[in-house]
Order: structure tokens, then C-alpha cells, then sequence
């Protein structure tokens, strides 16, 4: 049956209630000027009577009809205190699971697709909480039972659960009513019933969770420090460990607040985003762009290009870059902003003690901001020959001839790229079908073509098994349909993913826990297992991305300061992100993959950047703007971007995305000529003519040629 035929019937018999004035059977003076009556049939029929009473009661809960309140005094009368309570509470619970699932048959689709981006934080809570959140709803009378019955259906919640924790949560509502419904002969209207006191006392009652909640908490979070003895007092209010993005962050936004914060760190101010990672890997794959620019001379009308470089010199610019951007994240900075900085390797002893140096340190509430490491595969041989991580290759100042590269994520191909720009033999060795296999089949394909062009030699499907020597060469060995291929390199860049600092950061006895990722084990608010012990950053994850660990240092230093009175859930709602190959793709939201995984029902549109007047004014006209939405809706779900900028072209959906804005406003927002950035709306304007109002269209031309005649 159709949704719309369902929702006719239900309006058709709530129109017919009130056009044939059924309702006043069901009110107060009518009730009581019955009870005899249906007292005594009740006494000849008690099982037909009860029948058609819990049949009634089903159908004007299932309708959110009103009367309930007079159907629950007339079974107290009627059948007395025990069987009254047995046949309402189960008449209620099962009409209120009906209009539960008439409002989720009906609506819920609806609701969720039109506002999911808005819900997913109400759809999280439902999903851990949902069941308190009924329960305390169903023990408050003055809350009408029917909004919650529609309400509830347009969230994930189970049936199940809404079914069982209604019928408890409705058991003291159901004992009063049925029980002064024994009395309804002493009883003159139904204020008489909702008296002030009676619904201060059910309110209480519906606070009472809460409280109780609350309390166990406290309890538990007891429990937990059990062991340790807590400082009288503390010396800070805040103590981060880490100096990467997410340490920064969390120690700028305490000294904000004028909070006494001690920020330590054991190696580099800036972390490894600024030493080892973001900055030292732009300036490099800047340096390769121009590089492949310049081979590409003719096509910006240049006959004769020549370009001499010391691959030295490269890697001094590189270098260079960081000390030119040290000063942003140095010890002088943050100590001018009222930061306590300190260098050394920190252990944290309690949950509120940390050793450093010899000294010893309290704060009320502790940042782990530990960041990660490069993850070193256990493959026999690897630990003879000398290979370079994502952390170590700028050590490296001579280019090699023949380079193996481990790895096709994002550090891999942005790596591999750019090396082989250099002129260097780069043999890429990724164990997945393809390489970005976190992007959708014909995203990495288009990554995959730009690096060979570039002279990588991909070989996805491949395991790396060993790696041996053989006349004084080195030789990784792979395995591709159970044949062993050989790939030689004078260098070894192992690039399979990154594992968290965990380490010796905190005594044994804490016993912090950690996920099957090897990250920390937080809830939605950052916490571990102590609520004043929080995480933040790679060591956190799921993302590994710099803005990542600055997002969630925000809600990890907030909450540390100021939960007492106000607790942030972290948003991983809207996370972008951007591989710096070339070309660049940029990604916000779900992709075609995501979809199908999470079977999420998507329309997807495409636009060829080919097309750009920008984009072939710079002989940089490739890569596609591919957007995913809701069907027929212009809500946006997610965008993958490819080509040219894609990093800052992306910025606009993330926005949009954040905000809650369609494709009909980019479209409506003026991109100015000539930029890049008018492929966002080229690409609204793709979605736009899919959804050509072709009717309309119809008449509006037959209207034209009227005005010709």
C-alpha cells in the first residue's frame, strides 16, 4: 500500500472523528454518565467488553485521538485497579507503536532526507540515548503522549525498544489514572484529576532519570580514580602533551580563556605537520610542479626551455621553508600568548600527575595530543637495507636513480609524483586492486593516469613479501597472482599509514584503553576512560588530517575547561580533505563508494573541468567536479573534486555542506569570470538543467508563441 493511500485513510478516519462528533463519547461527562451502564454489560460480558474497550483504546492512540485520558479513569471504574492497569497499559503501548509506525512509513524518509545533515547529532543521540530520552518523556503527562509517538518515528530508533520502554515508562502514568478512575463517582471533571501537586509529582518523577543518571556517573568516574590519590589542588588548569596542530590549538584556546596551561612537548614545536609532513611536502611538490611545468613549456607558447637543478639545492629550499614557518608554531610565540612551554618527553603518572624533566606537574584536566608515527611493515629483510619514512626522507639530499616507493595512499602518490618529476625510476608497489582506495574507482583512475604520465610505474595488486640483496643491489620482492616480481631501488620509501604515539606517554597502571586502530578509546565528547583526560589529533583519529586535529582540539579543550557547565559533542559531520597530487583531488562528504556501502539512495552529477575557460587559459583543462545528492533534492551529500586548485575549490561545499545550503544558492551566487572557482557553479548548473521543470517549460513556450500571433 502507497504511502499517500495510508496517510488518506488515517486523515479520512481522524475528519470523520471530529465531522461526526464521535469525540464527545469519549469525554468526561459522557464517560461518567455511562459508567453504570457499561459497568453492568461489563458484568454480563467481561470478555467482550474488555475486548471492545482495548480495541477503542488502540485505535484512539494509534489516531492521536483525544479521550485517552477519559478511556484510562473509565477502565479503573469499569474493571478496577489490576486488570484496568493491565488492559490500558498494553492498549496504549500498542496504539502507541502504531502511530510510531505510521509516522516512520509516512514521514520518515521524508524528514531524514530533506534534514539528515541537521538530525545526524539528534539521530546519534537517539541511537546511544534514545531509550533514557522516551523513558523520562512517557513519565511526564503534561508532554502529549501523540507528539512523542511521531516524533520518536522519524528517528532511528527501534521498534522494539520503543515498544518495551514505552510500556514501562507509561506504567506509572497508567497506575494513577486507572486507580483514581475507581473513584470516578467522587470525581467531577478531569481537573480534578491533573491537580498541581499530581503534576509536580510525576514531573519530579521524570527528573528523578536524570538525577540518578547523574549520579552514577559521579559514581563511576569515583570508581575509576579509586586508585589514585587526587591532588588538594592543582597547579594548572590545563596540561597538553603534543605540540602537533592539535596540541597548539588546545593550549592557544586555554590561554585565551586565561586558563593556566602547560603545552610539552619531547621533539619539535609544530609537530609533525610542520617538520615532517604538510609544509615539508608542499614546498617539495611545488618545486616538482614547476619542474613539470617547465617540460610542458610549448604549450604555453615557449620553443626552447632548459632547467638545471642540484637536487640538494631542492631539499635545502625545503628546509629553508620550515625555519621560515617555525616562528608560527615556536616556543617564543606561544609564550608571549601565556603559555607555559616545555621541552621533554612527559609521562603521565595519574590522571593528574605528569613527570617531565625531573619535575613534576598537576592539572586539572590533561590533553593527549601525541600525534602518530609512520607504520613499518613486518617484512623480512626490510631491517637490513636502509629505508626512508614520510618522517625521515628529508634527510635524504641525493636523488636516487631507481626509488620504491610502498604504499598508494595519499603520502605514497604525492611522494612517488614528485620524485619521479625530479627524474628519479619510481616504482609505486600498492597490495589493494588500485591506488587512493579511499576515492571512488574512477577518481583513483585519474590519479593513476597523471602519475604515469609522470613516469611512475604502478603496480597495484602486489604484496611486498621481502626484501633481499643480490650483487651488492637491493631488491624488493613482490607477489601479483602468486608470481614474484622484482622491483630494484636504490631507495625505499615505506608509505602504508601511520600509528598512534602511544607509547610510554602514560604510566602502565592507568591502564588507558586503546582501539583496534591502535588509537586512543574516546567518547563523543574526547574523553577516555577519565573524564579529565582527553584526546585530541592523530592519536585520536579516525582522520589523520591537520584541520582535523585542530576541529577536534576546539571541543577537547572546551570541554576540558568549561564541562562542568557545557559539554560539546565532537562533529565529524562535514570533514574535507585534499591529496596534493596532480592532479589535486579534493574530497568533502560521501563519495559513489560511501553510498552504496551505507546503501544511501544518491544522485550523482558531473561536470568536465575540460570545459572551464579558466582552467584551458592555463593549459590546466582536466578533472571533473562530481557531486552526490539527495534524489530529486539539491542537498548536497558530498563532492569530490579533481584537477587544478581542487584543494581551495572545495572550500565552497564544505561551506555549503556546514551551512546547509543547496545547489540552487551556488548556483545563484555570482563566481567571478574568469576564476576556477566558476566550476562549482557550472556544476550546480548541471544539476539545475537535470531538473528542468519540463511541463512548465512546455506551456511557457506555448505561451511565447501566443505572443507572436
Amino acid at each position: 500500500m502507497k504511502k499517500t493511500t495510508i496517510l488518506l485513510i488515517i486523515v479520512v478516519l481522524i475528519a470523520s472523528f471530529f465531522i461526526f462528533d464521535l469525540h464527545q463519547y469519549l469525554n468526561f461527562s459522557f464517560i461518567k454518565s455511562k459508567q453504570q451502564a457499561i459497568t453492568d454489560y461489563f458484568h454480563t460480558y467481561p470478555l467482550k467488553t474488555a475486548l471492545i474497550f482495548f480495541f477503542v483504546y488502540v485505535a484512539v492512540a494509534g489516531l492521536s485521538l483525544p479521550g485517552a485520558a477519559g478511556l484510562s479513569l473509565l477502565a479503573g471504574a469499569i474493571f478496577g485497579l489490576p486488570l484496568g492497569v493491565a488492559i490500558v497499559l498494553l492498549a496504549a503501548t500498542i496504539g502507541a507503536t502504531i502511530a510510531f509506525w505510521c509516522s516512520r512509513y509516512i514521514f520518515q524518509d521524508f524528514v531524514q532526507n530533506r534534514f539528515g545533515d541537521k538530525l545526524q547529532a539528534i539521530n546519534q543521540g537517539i541511537e546511544k540515548d534514545g531509550a533514557f530520552y522516551l523513558f523520562t518523556l512517557r513519565l511526564i503527562p503534561i508532554f502529549p503522549f501523540f507528539i512523542i509517538n511521531i516524533v520518536m518515528g522519524l528517528t532511528p530508533m527501534k521498534t522494539i525498544v520503543f515498544f518495551t520502554v514505552s510500556l514501562v515508562g507509561m506504567i506509572a502514568g497508567s497506575l494513577i489514572f486507572v486507580n483514581v478512575g475507581t473513584q470516578l463517582a467522587n470525581i467531577d471533571s478531569l481537573s480534578g484529576v491533573f491537580t498541581p501537586s499530581l503534576i509536580a509529582a510525576l514531573t519530579l518523577l521524570a527528573i528523578f532519570p536524570w538525577l540518578a543518571k547523574k549520579v552514577l556517573e559521579t559514581i563511576k568516574a569515583k570508581r575509576v580514580y579509586s586508585k589514585f590519590t587526587k591532588p588538594k589542588k592543582y597547579d594548572r588548569n590545563l596540561i597538553v602533551i603534543g605540540a602537533g596542530s592539535g596540541g597548539l590549538v588546545s593550549a592557544y584556546i586555554a590561554a585565551a580563556v586565561k586558563a593556566k596551561v602547560t603545552l610539552i612537548e619531547k621533539h619539535k614545536m609544530g609537530g609533525e605537520c610542520l617538520n615532517t609532513g604538510c609544509v615539508p611536502s608542499k614546498s617539495l611538490i611545488r618545486s616538482a610542479k614547476f619542474i613539470s611545468q617547465v617540460k610542458r613549456a610549448h604549450q604555453y607558447g615557449f620553443k626552447l626551455t632548459e632547467i638545471e637543478f642540484d637536487f640538494k639545492d631542492i631539499m635545502q629550499r625545503v628546509r629553508d621553508i620550515i625555519t621560515k614557518i617555525e616562528p608560527h608554531d615556536s616556543i617564543e610565540r606561544y609564550t608571549k600568548l601565556g603559555v607555559e612551554c616545555i621541552q621533554g618527553e612527559a609521562q603521565l603518572k595519574d590522571p593528574w600527575t605528569v613527570e617531565i624533566n625531573g619535575q613534576t606537574l598537576t592539572g586539572k584536566n590533561i590533553i593527549l595530543a601525541t600525534g602518530a608515527k609512520p607504520f613499518v611493515p613486518n617484512i623480512p629483510g626490510l631491517d637490513k637495507v636502509k629505508y626512508f619514512t614520510s618522517d625521515s626522507i628529508w634527510n635524504l639530499d641525493e636523488l636516487p636513480k631507481n626509488m620504491a616507493v610502498l604504499g598508494a595512499g595519499p603520502i605514497g602518490c604525492e611522494l612517488a609524483q614528485s620524485f619521479a618529476r625530479f627524474g628519479a625510476h619510481v616504482t609505486q608497489v600498492e597490495m589493494a586492486p588500485r591506488i587512493m582506495l579511499r576515492e571512488d574507482p574512477e577518481i583513483s583512475a585519474m590519479v593513476a593516469e597523471g602519475l604515469s604520465k609522470d613516469g611512475v610505474r604502478i603496480l597495484a595488486d602486489h604484496t611486498a613479501t621481502k626484501v633481499i640483496q643480490r650483487n651488492g643491489s637491493n631488491i624488493l620482492i613482490c607477489k601479483h597472482n602468486e608470481v614474484n616480481i622484482e622491483v630494484p631501488f636504490d631507495v625505499l620509501l615505506v608509505a602504508v599509514g601511520r600509528s598512534a604515539h602511544t607509547e610510554a606517554v602514560w604510566d602502565q597502571s592507568l591502564q588507558i584503553k586503546c582501539n583496534q586502530a591502535g588509537r586512543l578509546e574516546l567518547n563523543e565528547f574526547l574523553q577516555t576512560k577519565y573524564p579529565n583526560i582527553y584526546g585530541c589529533g592523530d592519536v585520536a583519529g579516525p582522520y589523520e588530517f591537520t584541520h582535523t586535529a585542530a576541529h577536534q582540539a576546539w571541543y577537547a579543550s572546551v570541554n576540558a575547561l568549561f564541562g562542568s557547565f557545557k559539554k560539546f559533542r565532537v562533529d565529524y559531520s562535514v570533514i574535507p580533505w585534499c591529496t596534493f597530487t596532480e592532479p589535486e583531488v579534493a574530497r568533502v562528504g560521501l563519495n559513489e563508494e560511501d553510498a552504496h556501502q551505507q546503501n544511501i539512495e544518491v544522485e550523482v552529477t558531473r561536470y568536465d573541468i575540460a570545459d572551464l575557460d579558466r582552467a584551458i587559459t592555463d593549459e590546466e583543462a582536466h578533472g571533473i567536479v562530481k557531486i552526490l545528492t539527495r534524489p530529486g533534492k539539491d542537498i548536497i551529500l558530498g563532492v569530490t573534486i579533481v584537477g587544478d586548485h581542487a584543494g581551495d575549490l572545495i572550500t565552497e561545499y564544505v561551506s555549503a555542506m556546514k551551512h546547509g545550503l543547496g545547489l540552487n544558492k551556488i548556483l545563484g551566487t555570482i563566481h567571478i569570470y574568469p576564476t576556477l572557482s566558476e566550476a562549482n557553479k557550472y556544476a550546480a548548473g548541471e544539476w539545475k538543467k537535470s531538473h528542468a521543470p519540463e511541463k512548465l517549460l512546455h506551456w511557457a513556450k506555448k505561451y511565447h508563441d501566443f505572443l507572436r500571433k
